[in-house]
């Protein structure tokens, strides 16, 4: 009897031991499909707005109920805009128009999150008057010296439609809303037979602490700059230029110890936002050492330069360089396909199969 139950003790500890070996046998073949990439970058440089259209291009898009999800969003992105501008103008020593008075209290008397299914007629009237403001335009063609959402123009020139009791946010109303990312997000998507899996960290200075625990074992790095910040300060101190910053992050992230052999994918992001600056907001005067005056291209070549050499170990770390339009699903779309290329064949080196 004893020899029995022994015998039937070590047939269940087989059987579990095999399906330990199997789990960790699939769990090998999964992880070889698998690539993993850390999303960086500083706040408001695109991140959130690349995974917006990964599920474009993947995913199949944004059904009805997700789209109507955006609403709220839209409305407060708009919103708070326009709060931003009222505050700003007499910093800029500009003022309103004597007609305009009350619609600056109807926007002032707002809260900054806006909870509701269509915009009141009031506000929509309020926005659409202020727009047309000289006060206010002129503080948008000085954005640079306070804090402006990059889609600000964009929902003020789409009022009206917003204003629909049917509106439905489109595709673009969706990639231009801005919702600060905090803690860490994971989007993943499928192309043939690999499994795609990408990290988003807060891009704000508080949130970078907790990017090391996606450190590890990533195939390569996704670094978004927003070129069009470089006359631009920080939104969490006002004293310090965001191209400055973000080379100073990429920096630090190029030549951690975690990274000494990993490759990095960097977007030079709003490039349609840079173009239309350049001509009235000299590169030189943020960077004295820059000569090309508003040559789009060299001001392109040399910022990407700033880049490039700060990587202290080019001969084991390549820097793969795409400038973007993140906004521009055409563009982006493109762009991930050069890109899976690259991450194909670092992955296959990874593996140990190249």
């Amino acid at each position: 009897m004893g020899c029995v139950q022994s015998s039937g003790v070590d047939d269940e500890a087989k059987a579990r031991n095999d399906e330990i070996e199997s789990q960790l046998k699939r769990d090998r073949m999964m992880a070889k499909n698998e690539i993993k990439m850390l999303l960086l970058g500083a706040g408001e440089s695109g991140k959130s707005t690349v995974l917006k259209q990964m599920k474009l291009i993947h995913h199949g898009g944004y059904n009805e109920s997700e789209r109507d999800s955006y609403k709220e969003i839209i409305f407060s992105n708009t919103i708070q805009s326009m709060r931003a501008i009222l505050e700003a103008l007499p910093q800029l020593d500009l003022t309103l128009a004597p007609q305009n008075d009350a619609r600056r209290a109807t926007i002032m008397a707002l809260p900054m999150q806006i909870e509701a299914d269509v915009l009141p007629r009031d506000v929509v009237d309020a926005v659409r008057s202020l727009w047309r403001d000289p006060g206010v335009k002129e503080a948008v063609r000085r954005s640079r010296e306070f804090q402006l959402n990059d889609s600000a123009v964009y929902y003020f020139n789409s009022i009206e439609r917003m204003a629909a009791t049917n509106y439905i946010p489109t595709d673009q109303d969706i990639l231009r809303s801005r919702v600060k990312t905090t803690g860490i997000t994971e989007t993943t998507f499928k192309v043939g037979e690999l499994t795609y899996k990408l990290f988003d960290v807060g891009g704000q200075r508080s949130e970078r602490k907790k990017w090391i625990h996606c450190f590890e074992n990533v195939t390569a790095l996704v670094f978004l700059v927003s070129l069009s910040e470089y006359d631009q300060m920080l939104y969490e101190d006002e004293s310090v230029n965001r191209m400055q910053e973000a080379l100073t992050l990429f920096d630090s992230i190029c030549n951690s110890r975690w990274f000494v052999k990993t490759s990095i994918i960097l977007f030079l992001n709003k490039i349609d936002l840079f173009a239309e600056k350049l001509p009235r907001s000299p590169l030189g005067d943020y960077f004295p050492d820059y000569t090309g005056g508003d040559n789009y291209d060299a001001a392109c070549d040399y910022l990407l330069h700033r880049f490039v050499s700060l990587n202290q170990s080019a001969a084991t770390k390549q820097i793969y360089a795409h400038y973007t339009c993140a906004t521009d699903t055409q563009q982006i779309k493109f762009v991930l396909s050069a890109i899976q290329d690259i991450l194909l064949q670092l992955h296959l080196r990874e593996c140990g199969l190249l």
